[in-house]
């Protein structure tokens, strides 16, 4: 057995490997296609490896190596939808599945131009590239926001292309691929060809798990910081997501302020209406915070009608605004199960982060400001005392 031998038996295992761990995580969360197409990807190559090894055992190979053309074309096809479904994207099948067609009809046609031609040659290739082209396309394409691990895909995507399309002129440099079909793993190219697919496959495969497992793992942590009736951060969630704005936020020099709402006569709703009214009262002020937070805000529901928001960029003064903002919409909207002249409404403490303090001193504060609107009669919005009365301060000084 020689080398190239030795590493297509090797890369049949490690498709073989590969389609095992993406099935796993397919069968782990049954509604994530985008795993179970890269799982048939990387079971096709494995039929793509054993085809290869195959071709010379048989006297006539044209057939075989249109067959390892077309399946390996194939496995790309798959990979390219699963990368779709993983970015949120409607697979591209009808062109993709069209393009495989032509390309395979494309690489019979030109089994009988001599060996080494390089219109031969480039056939076999170039369709690899354009199929790992659109994997990029696709990547680019996604509306999700693509971190560290996405942006490092579509590097070794291009870089893969690239090889594809190189790999033509690399046979010319090394004396080409093989007399006939059958002599090709015989051959310098063909070590080097297969060494570079293990590697570039290999790479793909490795960042295409990655990602899944980052996802998978994001949405478990999500799932966990999530107030299920609400849909908004529980406690532990808001915590550490606003600890993380805010020091964000520092970093940047710029503001944070903090709203803590609390819902007026909540048990008095419960005992005349029932919990199932009280459920619609939580979550139809949560809709009302989810529509008026920005992107970059975090909003919580950090006790049973207690919520709270941090508003990184934001001043006291603004902070005021959107605490009076929803606590106004709030008395306005209508809640099934209420009497229609039942009025709901919430108390609001704001508070703005000072130099001298931490997340848990913001919220001692605004937790403060909060109960100076209760003991004002409800339904209004209060300013923490510590920054009211350094602002009075510093007024009284200007003057």
């Amino acid at each position: 057995m020689g080398s190239a031998d030795f590493i297509l038996v090797i890369n049949l295992f490690v498709a073989g490997l590969l389609a095992a761990a993406f099935m796993t995580i397919a069968l782990y969360d049954v509604g994530r296609v985008s795993a179970r197409w890269l799982a048939f990807g990387y079971g096709l190559g494995m039929a793509y490896f054993a085809i290869e090894f195959s071709i010379p055992a048989f006297a006539d190979a044209r057939l075989p190596v249109v067959a390892a053309f077309a399946v390996f074309l194939g496995a790309t096809v798959a990979f390219n939808g699963g990368l779709a479904h993983k970015y949120g994207l409607t697979p591209p099948w009808v062109p993709m599945l069209f393009f495989l067609g032509v390309a395979s009809v494309a690489v019979y046609l030109v089994q009988d131009l001599p060996r080494h031609s390089l219109t031969r040659m480039m056939a076999y290739q170039l369709p690899y590239a354009a199929m790992q082209f659109t994997a990029l396309g696709i990547v680019l394409s996604s509306r999700q926001r693509l971190g560290r691990l996405d942006h490092i895909l579509m590097v070794v995507l291009a870089a893969s292309a690239a090889q594809f399309a190189s790999k033509p002129f690399i046979a010319g440099a090394l004396g080409g691929w093989g007399a006939n079909p059958q002599s090709y793993v015989q051959t310098g190219y063909a070590l080097v060809s297969q060494s570079l697919g293990t590697v570039f496959g290999l790479a793909l495969a490795l960042l295409a798990l990655a990602i899944l497992v980052r996802d998978v793992l994001a949405e478990a942590t999500s799932k966990s910081e999530t107030d299920t009736l609400s849909r908004l951060l529980n406690r532990g969630g808001f915590e550490r997501h606003a600890e993380l704005a805010l020091r964000d936020a520092v970093r940047r020099g710029a503001p944070v302020a903090l709203v803590i709402a609390d819902l007026d006569h909540f048990k008095g709703v419960n005992d005349s209406y029932g919990h199932a009214c009280g459920d619609r009262v939580i979550e139809t002020f949560a809709g009302l915070l989810r529509e008026a937070a920005a992107e970059h805000h975090v909003a919580g529901r950090i006790g049973g009608e207690e919520f709270a928001i941090i508003l990184p960029g934001t001043n006291l003064a603004a902070a005021r605004l959107f605490a009076e903002g929803a606590r106004s919409a709030f008395g306005t909207l209508p809640i099934e199960g209420l009497h229609t002249d039942h009025r709901c409404s919430a108390s609001f403490g704001v508070a703005e982060l000072a130099a001298d303090e931490g997340f848990s001193d913001l919220m001692r504060r605004a937790d403060d400001a909060l109960y100076a609107a209760k003991n004002a009669g409800r339904d209004c919005v209060r300013l923490s005392p510590g920054i009211a009365m350094r602002q009075a301060k510093a007024l009284s000084g200007r003057g």
